[in-house]
């Protein structure tokens, strides 16, 4: 078997990888705190959008992409399917998405978080498998199937949890306190994966290199894409009125349309007199 090396780079990769992490999971459930009192379903469906490119585009799949920059193979030159890549951020967000919905339209329960829970879940280890199935090298991968279990039901608990929390929290200081057990959810599901894989090298094909994007090709327009997506989030969270700024609007509101009843009463008062009656003098 080739020696394979999750930490190429040292502690770079994995303490970038765990940063992106936090922050999406924080932007997503600020996301998912101003789901929770929209006031029309319109409105909570893009706040499930939004969610879902956070959590499922940048706390899971960017830190995927990021971990998967420190993985390499003594002997052998690794290369990524496009298609394949793109396919796993794809399947990350539609299914954080998915289990958005399930537990944000109707009343949160115990069981929609379960089911969600265990929806996404799966799903999330999905994306990790198309991500590693997305590698091109010159060798035969095998996968320790226990690990790939236990990363399975990492990747579900985690995501029941995740859910739950987008269903309950909503104050800055549990926000960030979830945002960083998340972080270590979603690495801890990674690099388990990542440990079950094993690779036996192959004598190199015909022609030599082997085909597809590196890492560092893929770096630069991910990169942008997450700074892009990261910068949007952040725009429409300060952009949209938090649930203090509604209520003082309503009470605003309340206390106008107050005024304006009082003064069409006193309109009416003044306009409106009371006949009086006439006394002939002497009667």
């Amino acid at each position: 078997m080739a020696d394979v090396h999750h930490f190429t780079h040292g502690l770079v990769t994995p303490g970038v990888a765990y940063a992106l992490s936090i922050l999406g999971s924080t932007l997503g459930l600020i996301c998912t705190a101003r789901m929770r009192t929209a006031t029309t379903n319109k409105q909570r469906f893009w706040w499930i959008v939004l969610a879902a490119w956070a959590l499922g585009g940048t706390a899971i799949w960017a830190m995927h992409f990021m971990a998967m920059l420190g993985f390499s193979v003594t002997g052998a030159q690794i290369r990524y399917d496009i298609a394949r890549t793109a396919i796993s951020a794809l399947v990350a967000i539609v299914v954080v998405s998915l289990g958005l919905w399930i537990v944000g339209f109707g009343k949160p329960n115990v069981a929609r978080i379960v089911i969600g829970g265990i929806f996404t879940g799966v799903g999330v280890a999905g994306m990790h498998y198309i991500g590693m199935f997305a590698m091109r090298l010159n060798g035969d991968v095998s996968y320790d199937t226990s690990l790939v279990a236990a990363s399975v039901l990492i990747a579900v608990v985690a995501a029941t949890v995740a859910l739950w929390f987008t269903v309950v929290l909503s104050k800055p200081l549990a926000i960030a306190g979830a945002a960083l057990l998340m972080g270590v959810a979603v690495c801890g599901m990674h690099y388990t994966g990542m440990a079950a894989m094993s690779v036996k090298l192959t004598t190199p094909t015909l022609g030599g290199a082997t085909s597809g994007a590196s890492a560092a090709n893929l770096l630069v327009p991910i990169g942008v894409l997450v700074l892009l997506v990261i910068g949007g989030l952040v725009f429409a969270i300060g952009a949209a009125p938090t649930e203090e700024d509604m209520a003082a609007r309503a009470y605003l509101d309340r206390v106008q349309a107050a005024r304006e009843e009082a003064a069409a009463v006193a309109q009416q008062r003044g306009t409106v007199r009371r006949p009086t009656a006439f006394t002939p003098r002497g009667k």
